[in-house]
């Protein structure tokens, strides 16, 4: 789990895919966060993507970063916990100028059934599961 909350975090941008009607939504996403030995995103309750998530919490993730990429797909289940939140919030503190902990939209995620491939054009992939 550490390798692809680092290879994501050094990454900084990173490609959330989810489902919305059948079809495949993917945005930008740069949040990514270690809380209780598990990964965790976040995002806002009023976006379309925390709807999506909620209708099917099976996400994918992709990142690219000096020549690899890493592929994450997972199952994402909120967590409504204050302290969830805050740590979120506190290693992401540009964010705080739209989000609070008690907003009531804030919504932090924990990644679980994840499996993990980091590939190149010139190495054999590694797969991570956790």
């Amino acid at each position: 789990m550490k390798e692809v909350y680092e290879f994501l975090k050094n990454a900084e941008t990173y490609y959330l895919a989810t489902v919305e009607n059948g079809k495949p939504k993917v945005r930008p996403f740069g949040t990514v966060d270690i809380f209780e030995d598990g990964l965790y995103i976040q995002t806002g309750k009023i976006k379309d993507v925390s709807k999506q998530i909620h209708a099917n919490p099976y996400i994918e993730i992709c990142a690219f970063k000096d020549g690899d990429w890493l592929r994450l797909s997972a199952k994402a289940t909120a967590d409504e916990r204050r302290e969830a939140k805050v740590h979120m919030l506190d290693a992401y503190p540009m964010l705080r100028n739209m989000y609070n902990e008690d907003d009531g939209n804030t919504e932090v995620f924990r990644l679980s059934e994840c499996k993990a491939v980091i590939a190149s054009f010139t190495k054999q992939p590694k797969v991570i599961e956790f």
